[in-house]
This record gives C-alpha cells, structure tokens and sequence, in this order.
C-alpha cells in the first residue's frame, strides 16, 4: 500500500518509492540540502559510522541496518551523542531497512563514494550464499549506485567468506581491486579495524581480519 502524501509503501519496513520522496532532513536537520555519500551497510552498534563522522565532518555518513534492537541502539547512541556534544555528531544517522532490497530506493545513480560491508554474515551453508550481502548481482546494483572511482570496502573474519568476496569483486566488470600502496595512504582504513564491535571481538580473539578494496571503474557503455 501507498502511503500518496509520503510516497512510503508500508510493509514490514518503510521505504520512498523513489530517492526524491525521501525526507533526509529527519534524519540530518542541519544539512538539509546535502546527500548521503557514504553507506555502511550492515552498520552493527554504529563504532564505524561514528568515527567515518569524525573523520569526515562535511561528509553525511549514513548507517543501514535491519536488526530493530540494533538500529534503535544506534539512533538512541547519535541521539545522545548529539546532546553531549552539540554541533557534533550531526553528519551520521541510522536507518532500519533490507540493504539487499532497497538501496535504490533511498539513492541516486552515482550518488555514494564509499560504501562499507564489514564483518557480514558468512551464511556458512551453501544453500545459503545467496544470502550474502557481497553477490555478483549485488554487485551491479552497488556499482550504479556508487560514483566512478567509489569505493567498496569489505572486512571479513572468515577465510571462505574473504574469498567468495573478492571472487565475486574481481570477476564483475564495474570493479578493480585497489593496491595495498593506495590503502596504505587511506585514512580510512585504520579505522576499519577497531572502531567496529565486531571488530573488537575479533581482535580480543586474536581472529584474522581480512581486508579487501575494490574501485567502480568507468562503465564502458555509459554515452551520458
């Protein structure tokens, strides 16, 4: 059903049928004309999403994840923030949603520079691979919803993950990996380790962190 003054469908989430019906202002009242450039899909209890906001003020960083408890966690955590340090924080929001469903719902072709896919779930079963967030059709939608030269960035734990990761990233034709020398330059990859709770867990547990970065390229078909 549509909601025709929001242009929402309600379901078992709420979603703009179209990126021009979202209202963002909710969600960053103080930048009420500037878009989203960076996902972090799947964003746990928000470590990174706050650290992209401190590393990246002028930047709107936006945290999606499905989990109800974990998402109000995460608005409740910004909310407060926000209050204990005013002016602060107001560049980093979380929203509830099915990342693998509607991204493109929420974003315009080309709009994000950087999307984040940290720790996801490793779906051990086979009958369950599908279900990873990192697929070859994913893929596509990520890559027309990244602008050229974003960023895709994954962390895993899972050796069997890692791989099934940057198979399907070097097979798709929209992504080239990037060089350990331009990582080594990236500001943002330190912050990948740790800011994260699953990270913590993971360094606590002396458990491998597994880092793969891949670029949107240019799209060869692409005459705009």
């Amino acid at each position: 059903m549509i909601d025709n003054k929001y242009g929402i469908y309600r379901a078992e989430l709420d979603y703009p049928v179209h990126p021009d019906l979202m209202d963002w202002s909710k969600l960053y009242p103080e930048f009420p004309n500037k878009r989203v450039e960076f996902a972090d899909v799947g964003c746990g209890y928000g470590g990174l999403l706050v650290a992209l906001g401190e590393l990246f003020p002028d930047v709107l960083s936006l945290g999606l994840e499905i989990r109800v408890k974990v998402s109000q966690f995460v608005m409740e955590r910004i909310k407060a923030l926000r209050l204990q340090e005013p002016g602060k924080h107001q560049n980093v929001a979380c929203l509830r949603t099915n990342a693998m469903k509607y991204l493109p719902n929420f974003f315009y072709r080309g709009q994000l520079k950087k999307m984040f896919f940290l720790f996801p779930d490793p779906h051990f079963k086979e009958s369950k691979h599908e279900w990873r967030i990192i697929s070859r059709s994913l893929l596509s939608e990520y890559a027309y919803l990244l602008c050229e030269g974003g960023l895709v960035y994954t962390v895993t734990d899972v050796p069997d993950l890692n791989q099934w990761m940057v198979k399907c990233l070097d097979e798709h034709p929209m992504f080239e990996r990037v060089s350990q020398e331009e990582l080594d330059k990236d500001p943002v990859v330190p912050k990948l380790w740790d800011s994260s709770e699953e990270g913590q867990k993971v360094t606590r547990n002396d458990g491998p962190k597994l880092l793969a970065v891949y670029r949107r390229v240019a799209d060869p078909f692409d005459s705009s």
